[in-house]
């Protein structure tokens, strides 16, 4: 049990490492900041966002924890895939859990 959990860790803490190291310094774009362009709606944007979350992510995981922005979009990115989650669903969730 322990090996498995520590093997899982592991995998994310690799995952997180590429992709930090993927992007070069020079061209790091800020996500959060690329993502909301009109900040008019960014209340309509975050309780969406919440609904989305607790739609699709919250059948598995409990209250979301804040992380800083850049790795909650690599997370979100992996569980895009695992959870088959729409692009627009990714970007209002993202929204909603960097605010």
């Amino acid at each position: 049990m322990k090996a498995t959990t520590l093997a899982i860790a592991l995998s994310v803490l690799v995952l997180v490492s590429l992709g930090a190291a993927a992007t070069p310094p020079g061209k790091r774009v800020n996500t959060v900041a690329a993502i909301v362009t009109n900040t008019d709606n960014a209340d309509t944007m975050r309780v969406q966002g919440e609904l989305r979350f607790r739609t699709n992510c919250g059948r598995c995981h409990a209250a979301p924890h804040k992380f800083p922005p850049r790795m909650m979009a690599t997370i979100i990115r992996h569980m895009r895939v695992r959870a088959t989650i729409t692009d627009e669903d990714m970007r209002l969730i993202l929204f909603y859990m960097t605010r």
